[in-house]
């Protein structure tokens, strides 16, 4: 069966949900000391009905019902086993534009450049690429995101400060297997050579 990309938000959410390890090499054109490295990131879903929802979406002045949903995304270094840091946590809700979910807004409660509350623009193009656009108080983000298959992923980014590109960053994500999701593919592996 083809691999079919996500093309609206809610599909991106839901495809991106669990666990999920990051490879990034980051390129900084100051004197910033280099920020590559290894990283885990969780990646849930958010409900309509979740308190957090709503009040993002206040925050920003924006209607709640017309929100779809949401994802929370939290960062964790790769070789840090302790429960996740909750600090580290952002909130986003999906306003889209139309029907269709292939453009709208972002909510969140926590900028990634900046740690303040912000509103970007998305869109997917026909290739699935999904661009993420994020102007801050002082500088301007561009991220684009793309799945390659259902368990990897590539993300690149770039923030432009007023006097030109601050840095960019490269990012190659693969989801983590849990025993059960292993279990899953010996099992249909399985059923497979046996047709």
């Amino acid at each position: 069966m083809p691999f079919v990309p996500p093309m609206t938000m809610m599909e991106f959410f839901s495809k991106s949900e669990g666990v999920w390890f990051t490879q990034r090499t980051v390129h900084h054109f100051d004197t910033v000391p280099d920020q590559s490295g290894e990283s885990k990131l969780y990646v849930g879903a958010i409900a309509l009905d979740d308190p957090r929802a709503k009040a993002i979406c206040e925050s920003q002045g924006i209607d709640p019902a017309s929100a779809k949903g949401g994802a929370s995304f939290m960062w964790q270094e790769h070789d840090d086993d302790q429960e996740p840091n909750l600090d580290r946590v952002a909130i986003l809700i999906d306003v889209p534009d139309d029907q269709t979910g292939r453009s709208g807004k972002l909510l969140r409660n926590q900028g990634y450049v900046e740690k303040i509350p912000v509103v970007s623009r998305y869109w997917f193009g026909q290739d699935g690429i999904l661009t993420i656009d994020t102007e801050y108080e002082t500088n301007q983000g561009q991220e684009r995101c793309w799945f390659m298959t259902d368990d990897f992923r590539v993300r690149v980014s770039t923030v432009r400060m007023m006097n030109g590109v601050y840095l960019m960053t490269y990012c190659s994500e693969r989801r983590y297997l849990t025993e059960a999701n292993l279990a899953e593919m010996v099992q249909h592996n399985l059923s497979r050579a046996s047709v």
